[in-house]
């Protein structure tokens, strides 16, 4: 048995150079912008300070052996947006001075986030648990997916349905169906993985799965098509989608799975293009982005995309420097074009930087599901994982122009109250999961030596045949 080591005390050293990232971007955005410390410098830094205590004392307490690192980097990129927002905010206000302010809407959700996330680890005491919940999940996730949808309660802002309001105040809920169906893929995966592994008839060199085993993914390929269709919202499907095809590799490792996949995926993207205006217009300002025709049209043009690209060559290797930039010229350079933001006034240095720990974190939740030794926690590790890396890749990969523009929030740094419940909640179950793959019991990997082939016992040979035939017989 390898011997437990909390990690606290490494949690605690690293909370405090990432509290020290948001608080001096605060710090300079008010140097630069009013040459003065900002008025509400020590409010922020106490309130942030208490309430990232507060999470290491709860995980102290309940999560002990939990994994150090997740908490200071979910820290860290939370404290650096919303220094970027609060910058942005002077900016907007300079321009308009009817402009509506962000930065303490922002941390207000923030407050909300971290209390959930510590709610989570309080209240979830095995991450187990949630396995009996598989298709309470699904249900739920389906609801929050499509409930934009229903008269009356979606709302449509700037070209997508992905909204739901009350009076002024609006939510997507496609942020917590994210939560709920990797808990119900996980479920439903670690029941089924052997089945869906079995091989199939072999087409052009493929080997595909059975037809019978074919369904879940015909299902999952059908939804993220509404949500294409009729929502309006390429991110989100994509997302989705690839977020279930993963999970099935990772379950079965079987690459027909990613193969057909993706293939189902194109395939739809292309006829929803040739059918839907707005699916094919993400595609042509995302070919031809300086088409002045393009550029000019409202809505759907490329003044967005092309902004961005702008605001980022203008940064250059090492940026503007908080508060010299001028990334209010982007639109929505505070929610969806926030890379961009970040990328004028921190440079490529800074913007590799935060990636960097977006790679670490979701290397973390990887490494945790490799650890754990549950299938549901491996699975429900491996999507969450998945869910931060492919999201950062997205966002990202849109704005730079890698792939077509969608409208997905950057993790922690974009603004919006939805996104930053549902990350603050992923990193709750990651430090209860982390808790269970680290904690006293767990048995340390040990190098096996193998001195020469072994060869199979009768015993061994009859039970390989049992299985066998009881796989077919099912």
């Amino acid at each position: 048995m390898r011997p437990a080591r909390s990690g606290r005390l490494t949690e605690l050293l690293l909370l405090i150079p990432a509290l020290a990232l948001g608080l001096y971007a605060y710090l300079q955005v008010g140097l630069a912008v009013d040459g003065a410390v900002p008025a509400r410098l020590t409010m922020y830094a106490g309130g942030f300070a208490v309430l990232a205590i507060a999470t290491h004392l709860i995980v102290r307490w309940r999560a002990p052996y939990a994994d150090p690192v997740i908490v200071p980097i979910a820290v860290a990129l939370n404290g650096i947006g919303l220094a970027m927002i609060a910058r942005l905010d002077i900016a907007y206000l300079a321009r308009n001075a009817d402009a509506r302010p962000f930065a303490v809407g922002q941390l207000q959700w923030t407050v909300l986030g971290i209390l959930l996330c510590i709610a989570v680890v309080f209240l979830l005491k095995d991450h187990r648990t949630l396995r009996r919940f598989t298709y309470l999940s699904l249900v739920g996730g389906l609801v929050m997916l499509l409930l934009p949808l229903v008269p009356g309660l979606g709302k449509t802002i700037n070209g997508s349905r992905i909204w739901i309001g009350f009076g002024s105040f609006s939510f997507q809920p496609a942020e917590i169906a994210k939560i709920l169906l990797a808990v119900f893929f996980a479920g439903y995966l670690a029941t089924q993985r052997d089945n869906l592994a079995l091989a199939g008839p072999k087409i052009l060199g493929l080997q595909l799965p059975r037809i019978r085993d074919f369904g879940p993914i015909v299902i999952a390929w059908g939804v993220a098509v509404a949500v294409l269709v009729l929502e309006k919202d390429m991110g989100t499907s994509l997302l989705f989608f690839g977020l279930f095809v993963a999970m099935l590799y990772v379950a079965t490792e079987r690459t027909s799975w990613i193969i057909i996949g993706i293939s189902m995926f194109l395939a739809a993207v292309i006829v929803a293009g040739n059918l839907f205006s707005h699916v094919y217009a993400r595609y042509e300002i995302w070919r031809n982005p300086l088409d002045p025709e393009l550029y000019a049209r409202s809505p759907g043009g490329s003044y967005q995309l092309v902004q961005g690209l702008f605001g980022m060559a203008q940064g250059g290797l090492m940026g503007t420097g908080w508060g010299y930039g001028h990334p209010e010229l982007v639109y929505a350079a505070h929610s969806d074009s926030i890379t961009a933001s970040l990328g004028e006034e921190l440079g490529l240095t800074g913007l590799i930087a935060i990636l960097l720990l977006y790679l670490i974190l979701a290397l973390r939740a990887i490494r945790v599901g490799l650890t754990i030794r549950d299938a549901f926690g491996k699975l429900l590790c491996g999507g969450i994982g998945f869910i931060l890396a492919f999201q950062v890749f997205v966002v990202v990969g849109g704005i730079t122009r890698v792939i077509p523009l969608t409208g997905l929030t950057l993790p922690f740094l974009s603004q919006g109250g939805s996104s930053l419940i549902a990350n603050w909640m992923i990193i709750g179950l990651l430090l209860r999961i982390s808790n269970g793959a680290r904690g006293p019991g767990v048995p340390a990997p040990t190098p096996q030596v193998v001195q020469g082939p072994v060869p199979p016992t009768i015993g061994d040979l009859s039970d390989d045949l049992q299985k066998t035939e009881e796989v077919m017989l099912r």
